[in-house]
């Protein structure tokens, strides 16, 4: 984005937020970069996030999402109101949860962690009591998507054995292809909390939101590239906090998850080698200032013990899980050289 289309989204945000606050905009900030859809606006005696998203109806979304949940959660922020793509939430502060994890000792660092995922859990149990669960739209649902979502798996080869070329697409599809019955916030990487002034996590960005598994959420933040906790922990804050009330067995639970966390690995390993190419690596530290992929061999090769892993879990998914094996040691030997 040019610096005079900056210029002008700022000036449209400033001028819908100054009618709709009765208040001067006193200064713009970009707490993740410029190029990012996010803004905090500094008002006399508070800050208010200002998203401007890409279409109406994502707006609108995430703004219904967050007004329905209001009543019976905390754990989100609250919708401050819209203004056709401009969403206005409340500001549950600068502390992103990708950046203060890193900096913590491993104690902490395991609340924090088990507190994400039991947030995750009540903001799902909140959704089920708001009624979103029949109101929001289905994701990941149709054949196409599932299709990419499995034969990704072949993008493993460059970097393994190649193992995964005789896993069971069918019934790896059919592994996937679940009854979409519960909310899912999706996207729910460590960059999407944060801690307000009271040490509170909180999750925003709800633009995705929809409803599928349920399981998904855990997914994306166990396999956020740039969470430093180790497989194992995270499943078991994921029994610890588990929920029975959100309509799932829990053996069938941690199932899916495995299969899901797998292949939304693949995922993310694709995004990473696609802006490795594309721009070099990147340090660590940028990465968590900007929320960014995690462009860092240390990162790929936390991804890839994460996908071995839950990749074990089951036969179905073992051959995936070798090769990523393999392609951690591809990462280890990449920082060795570096060292």
């Amino acid at each position: 984005m040019g610096s005079s289309s900056r210029q002008t989204r700022r000036e449209r945000i400033v001028r819908a937020a100054e009618a709709r606050f009765g208040e001067a905009v006193l200064d713009v900030t970009m707490p993740g970069g410029e190029s990012r859809s996010s803004c905090r606006l500094h008002l006399a005696h508070r800050t208010v996030i200002a998203t401007l998203r890409p279409n109406f109806r994502r707006a609108h979304l995430e703004a219904f999402v967050l007004k329905k949940l209001r009543p019976f959660t905390q754990d989100a922020p609250e919708c401050l109101g819209i203004d056709g793509e401009i969403v206005f939430q409340s500001d549950i502060g600068t502390r992103r949860l990708n950046v203060e994890i890193a900096k913590v000792g491993q104690s902490r660092r395991r609340d924090l962690a088990g507190e994400a995922v039991s947030k995750i859990f009540r903001i799902q149990r909140a959704a089920m009591k708001a009624g979103l669960n029949t109101q929001m739209p289905h994701l990941g649902v149709n054949v196409d998507w599932i299709s990419n979502f499995t034969n990704a798996i072949d993008a493993l080869a460059p970097l393994s054995a190649g193992r995964s070329a005789g896993v069971d697409r069918v019934a790896l599809a059919e592994a996937v292809q679940t009854p979409a019955t519960q909310f899912v916030k999706w996207d729910c990487r460590s960059g999407n909390a944060a801690l307000d002034k009271d040490d509170v996590l909180k999750w925003f960005d709800f633009e995705y939101a929809g409803v599928r598994h349920g399981a998904e959420d855990h997914a994306w933040l166990i396999g956020d590239e740039a969470w430093p906790l180790p497989p194992e922990i995270m499943e078991d804050l994921v029994i610890d906090a588990f929920d029975p009330n959100l309509s799932h067995q829990i053996e069938a639970y941690l199932d899916y998850l495995g299969v899901y966390v797998t292949l939304h690995c693949v995922q993310r390993l694709k995004l990473i080698s696609k802006e490795a190419r594309k721009r070099g690596w990147l340090s660590k530290t940028r990465v968590r200032k900007y929320d960014d992929a995690g462009v860092h061999p240390e990162f790929a090769g936390h991804l890839c013990r994460v996908g071995a892993y839950f990749g074990a879990r089951q036969a179905l998914t073992t051959p995936i899980g070798r090769d990523f094996e393999d392609a951690a040691r591809v990462f280890d030997q990449m920082i060795s050289r570096a060292a």
